[in-house]
């Protein structure tokens, strides 16, 4: 299993059957400098964390050039499906979905989920989420979404035993380097970790340095992979 990090939250899994595309921010997203059709090419899921801008992303014009299935929370994948993709995979918090050789399974997350309209509206696009991705032939991965530390992060490890894990760390918008660093220390006990959303945005931490400081003694653990380069696990 290949996994490719874009920055931000985005990332891509390459399995033997499958090739999913994560929170797909890739032409606004500044870290990411690659081509978005090559990096995008045959995939063949999207799944995503919530409805923002910085998440969504891609989305549309990616599912509709590959045919990709986009999985997300049952009012997202509708205001996906209204701007013309036909290919969508409700779920809703706590529902699981198999397709050829993995599963997802949504987890809640505390944040928000919506969209701004051209006109100002914002759109409601239902409750934001987590993700957990069970492999036939690799290891279980979480990633969080957008989120603060919650006391339910011990019932993600009791239930699903997740190793890999991608964690929010840039504060402002979801929980700071400390607050994560907690969150990875109580609940889980992963063996390896990608920090994410830091630096893309002028509002996040810059880098994801105090968050390897606060790992201290499980830093280690910790995995900053190059943007755009695939990693195997």
């Amino acid at each position: 299993m290949k996994i490719t990090y874009f920055g931000h939250s985005a990332f891509r899994i390459d399995t033997d059957h499958s090739s999913i595309l994560i929170d797909p921010f890739l032409s606004d997203n500044p870290h990411f400098k690659g081509d978005v059709a090559d990096a995008t090419e045959d995939v063949t899921h999207i799944a995503l964390t919530h409805g923002h801008f910085d998440h969504v992303g891609d989305t549309v014009e990616i599912a509709k050039r590959t045919g990709a299935k986009v999985v997300a929370t049952f009012e997202l994948a509708q205001w996906i499906s209204k701007k013309g993709v036909e290919t969508i995979e409700p779920m809703n918090t706590g529902g699981t979905a198999r397709f050829e050789d993995f599963s997802i399974t949504l987890t809640q997350a505390f944040h928000s989920s919506g969209h701004v309209e051209e006109d100002g509206r914002v759109t409601y696009l239902g409750q934001p989420n987590g993700l957990v991705f069970h492999f036939d032939d690799g290891p279980t991965v979480y990633h969080m979404g957008d989120t603060d530390i919650f006391g339910d992060m011990a019932l993600i490890e009791e239930l699903h035993h997740p190793k890999i894990a991608m964690v929010p760390v840039g504060d402002r918008l979801t929980m700071g380097a400390a607050v994560a660093a907690i969150a990875c220390r109580r609940y889980f006990d992963f063996e390896t970790i990608i920090p994410i959303h830091w630096g893309t945005l002028p509002i996040l931490d810059k880098d994801p340095k105090t968050f390897v400081e606060a790992m201290e003694g499980e830093s280690s653990k910790v995995m900053t992979p190059k943007i755009c380069e695939p990693f195997e696990v």
